[in-house]
C-alpha cells in the first residue's frame, strides 16, 4: 500500500471513528458533547469532501484541455508528495509529451508542405463522400488559377471539364487526358489514389502537365526523321545530279553516234535512282496511313501458329530453330488480328536476318500474362545492337540494312500504339535482342 493509500485508509478509520463516539455519546445521553463532536466531524468531513471536489474539477479541467488539444496550461505544484502535487506533476508531464508531439507534428507537416510545394506536379486532396478538399499545393492553385477550393464540385465553376475527369477516373490507374488551364488548354497526365481511415474515404489525386515533354520529344523525333530524310534524299540527290550534270555538257559538246549508248544509260540511271526517289516517298505516305483497328478476339496459340506456318520455310531453309514458347495456350488477345500479324512477320524476319552468321541460329517466340497485360516477345540470339543504334531503329527510315527502307520498325511501332500498347527492344552487342509487344489489359 502507497502513502496515499495509507491516508486514505487512515481518512476511513478516523470517520468511521468519529461516527462510532458520536453514536456512543448519544447512547450515554451526553448531547452536548455529541453535538459538538458532530459538528467537528461534519466540518472535517466538508475539508475532504472539498479536498476530493477539488481534485476531481482539476481532472475535469484537464479531460476538457485535452479535448481541444490545449496543452498550454501548467498546473503548479506546491508539494510534490501530495496527492494534488503528484497529479499536478502527472499532467504536466502529460502536456509535455502531448506538446512535444504536437511541435514534432507540425514540423512533420510544414516539411511534407514544403517538399510538395516544391514539384511541379499538381496535388488535391479530398474527401471522396462530401468532396471536402483537405489539402491543395501551389502548383494545382497556379496550373488551374485556383487560389482557394472548399469543395472538389467548385471545379465546376471555371473547370467542369476537368471536374468530370477527376470523378470519374479509374482510382490506382494513370490516364492522358486534355483540359483547360492558366496556360491554355494542355495535356495532363493524372493519377489517383484512395485510401480509408476512421473519418472516411480519402482520395489523392496528382495532375502532371505533359506538353512540354511531349514537344521536346516529339522535336527530339524530328530532329532524328531530318537527319535520316536528309541522308537519303542527299544520297539519291548527289549522284542523279552529278550525272545529269556530265550528260547536259556532253550534248552541249555535241555527241558521236558511238554516245547514243552512253546517254542511254546515263538517262536510264537517272530514271532509276528517281523512281527509288519516288518509293521513298511511297514509303514515308505508308507509314502515314496505318488503318485504325478492327479489334477482335484472337488466341495466341492460333496466332503463333498461322505465324509459322508462313514463315516455316525459310526456316527451314536457313536450318533456323524457331520455339514457341506458350504455357497458357488459353490466353486471349483483343487486337487486329492483321495489324498484329504483319508486326509479328516484320520482327521475326529482322530476326532471321540477325542470326544468319551465328553458328546455331535461334529465335524464340514467347507469350505470357503478366501483371494483367498480354506481353509477346521475340527474342534471338544474333548479333545484337549497340546503345545508340537502339536509340534510332524506330525512326522513320533508319535502316543499317543495305537493301532496307527503314519502314518496318516505324510501322510495327504505330501499330502498337495504335492498340494503345507499346514496343520496346532490349539488346547487347554479341548477345542477340529482343522485341517485346506490350498489349494493354
Amino acid at each position: 500500500m502507497g502513502r496515499s493509500g495509507f491516508f486514505y485508509f487512515l481518512k476511513v478509520l478516523v470517520m468511521l471513528g468519529g461516527a462510532t463516539a458520536i453514536a456512543f455519546l448519544l447512547f450515554l445521553k451526553v448531547y452536548v458533547y455529541a453535538a459538538g463532536l458532530f459538528l467537528l466531524f461534519f466540518f472535517v468531513s466538508y475539508q475532504w469532501f472539498r479536498a476530493e471536489q477539488k481534485l476531481v474539477n482539476h481532472v475535469l479541467d484537464f479531460s476538457e484541455a485535452v479535448r481541444y488539444r490545449d496543452f498550454t496550461r501548467r498546473f503548479a505544484v506546491n508539494r510534490v508528495k501530495s496527492v494534488e502535487g503528484k497529479l499536478f506533476t502527472a499532467f504536466n508531464q502529460i502536456n509535455q509529451v502531448y506538446k512535444q508531439i504536437s511541435i514534432d507534428k507540425e514540423i512533420q507537416h510544414q516539411y511534407l508542405n514544403k517538399v510538395i510545394n516544391m514539384l511541379d506536379s499538381a496535388i488535391i486532396f479530398y474527401q471522396s463522400d462530401t468532396g471536402k478538399v483537405i489539402w491543395i499545393n501551389d502548383a494545382f492553385k497556379q496550373l488551374f488559377k485556383t487560389p482557394h477550393l472548399g469543395n472538389i464540385a467548385g471545379l465546376t465553376k471555371r473547370h467542369q471539364d476537368l471536374y468530370e475527369k477527376t470523378i470519374h477516373m479509374k482510382t490506382g490507374r494513370q490516364q492522358v487526358d486534355t483540359a483547360n488551364s492558366a496556360v491554355g488548354k494542355i495535356k495532363l497526365l493524372m493519377h489517383s489514389s484512395e485510401f480509408d481511415t476512421q473519418d472516411g474515404n480519402f482520395r489523392i489525386v496528382v495532375y502532371q502537365d505533359i506538353n512540354e515533354a511531349i514537344d521536346e520529344t516529339e522535336t527530339k523525333a524530328w530532329h532524328k526523321l531530318l537527319r535520316v530524310l536528309t541522308h537519303e534524299i542527299m544520297n539519291s540527290i548527289a549522284p542523279i545530279s552529278s550525272l545529269a550534270e556530265t550528260l547536259h555538257d556532253r550534248l552541249e559538246q555535241g555527241h558521236r553516234e558511238e554516245d547514243i549508248e552512253d546517254l542511254k544509260v546515263g538517262i536510264y540511271t537517272i530514271k532509276r535512282r528517281s523512281e527509288g526517289l519516288l518509293q521513298f516517298a511511297k514509303s514515308y505516305r505508308l507509314i502515314n496511313k496505318v488503318d485504325q483497328p478492327n479489334f477482335d478476339e484472337i488466341q495466341l496459340k492460333v496466332l503463333f501458329e498461322n505465324i509459322y506456318q508462313l514463315l516455316e520455310p525459310t526456316l527451314l531453309q536457313k536450318n533456323i530453330d524457331l520455339d514457341i514458347i506458350l504455357k497458357d495456350t488459353r490466353l486471349v488477345l483483343r487486337a487486329d488480328v492483321n495489324l498484329v500479324e504483319q508486326v509479328l512477320i516484320n520482327l521475326l524476319l529482322n530476326a532471321i536476318e540477325a542470326v544468319k552468321q551465328v553458328d546455331s541460329p535461334y529465335i524464340s517466340l514467347a507469350g505470357i500474362n503478366r501483371d494483367g497485360y498480354t506481353i509477346i516477345k521475340i527474342q534471338d540470339n544474333g548479333c545484337g545492337m549497340p546503345a545508340d543504334i537502339q536509340e534510332q531503329i524506330f525512326t522513320p527510315f533508319f535502316t543499317t540494312k543495305k537493301s532496307g527502307t527503314g519502314v518496318g520498325l516505324t510501322l510495327s511501332k504505330q501499330i502498337m500504339l495504335l492498340h494503345k500498347g507499346n514496343l520496346f527492344v532490349e539488346s547487347e552487342e554479341g548477345k542477340g535482342s529482343s522485341f517485346i509487344l506490350q498489349f494493354q489489359p
